[in-house]
């Protein structure tokens, strides 16, 4: 009996996409999402759970582990030797905290395996009307100039994308105010909704429904055209800013240990979890698009976001220790 089982248990198998490997599905897959709940990180990690257990036929279990621009949770993630932990990287944690941080607790290259990105994310700013009631970008930009250093501006925390699109808008409007870092895009929304700080740079998924709720006014969005969900907001490039343009975006990664055909059974379970009608809607109708590349893709992109990061942090003159 003993040894019935025993082959029964190394003879379970998940097939996604016709692929066959050999699992023990009775233990559940992790997930770590660096940044706390609430934010755009965490709905795109989210959102994958339902389809993930139901395509792989096994427990999926999220973890926020936030902390340092998400630089906590992805060292977690690279420590992880069990072959069932998966990270959700951003361009963050992958692309600017090694492009401004002295030191990071992780190589984002020699400690991880690309899996596959999992959404585009594009960029928003945003203000608390009632303390900062501009008209548009253009007002916000005079405003700044006739009162430079004296407005703050929040992010999800030091080295996150949002912080670097904070310090690109400065860069290329000429202006300057303070940077306010908070441990989260979740905290930060907090603060801004109760007017402590006006200005806001993040994903548009931690912002909107805020935004459709009247309680902050979006100014501009990082997207090559403008967003189905906010349609009366212009893109950066529109209104003559191309270099503040790029969106973010969050993708599945793995520790460098494991296994081959455990990181390409998980990517073809996302992917096509992500082809799901009801998986895409639900991640467009917060701003955030799908994708799904293959391993080679996403760590060959992981790569070239970090050489990027460097241009863009060497332009607008960021550097943390």
């Amino acid at each position: 009996m003993q040894r019935r089982k025993l082959i029964a248990a190394l003879a379970v198998t998940s097939v996604v996409s016709g692929m066959t490997f050999a699992q023990d599905n009775s233990r559940p897959l992790r997930i770590v999402v660096p940044f706390p709940p609430g934010g755009a990180t965490d709905i795109a990690g989210r959102s994958l759970q339902e389809p993930l257990q139901r395509l792989l036929g096994q427990p999926v279990v999220i973890e926020n582990k936030a902390g340092a621009g998400g630089s906590i949770g992805m060292a977690e993630v690279a420590r992880a030797t069990d072959g069932l932990t998966f990270g959700v990287a951003t361009l963050s944690t992958h692309g600017v905290n090694p492009a401004v941080l002295g030191k990071l607790p992780y190589d984002p290259i020699k400690d991880f395996v690309g899996v596959t990105e999992i959404v585009k994310a594009p960029g928003i700013i945003v203000v608390n009307p009632k303390v900062l009631p501009v008209k548009d970008f253009a007002d916000l930009v005079k405003h700044l100039k006739a009162h430079p250093g004296k407005v703050e501006y929040a992010t999800p925390g030091n080295g996150t994308i949002g912080h670097m699109w904070g310090e690109l808008f400065k860069s290329a409007t000429g202006t300057s105010m303070v940077h306010i870092p908070y441990r989260g895009a979740g905290p930060a929304t907090n603060d801004v909704l109760g007017g402590q700080v006006p200005v806001y740079f993040d994903q548009v998924a931690s912002s909107l429904p805020h935004v459709k709720a009247g309680k902050l006014k979006a100014l501009a969005v990082s997207w090559h055209e403008r967003l189905a969900v906010l349609p009366d907001v212009p893109t950066y490039a529109e209104l003559g800013y191309k270099q503040a343009n790029d969106a973010s975006w969050f993708g599945l990664v793995a520790p460098k240990s494991t296994p081959a055909a455990q990181v390409q059974r998980v990517q073809q379970a996302v992917a096509q979890a992500l082809k799901e009608p009801a998986v895409r809607d639900r991640l467009a109708a917060q701003g955030l698009y799908a994708s799904g590349t293959t391993p080679a893709e996403f760590s060959a992109q992981i790569a070239r976001e970090i050489d990027k990061m460097k241009q863009v942090a060497a332009y607008a003159k960021i550097k943390l220790d």
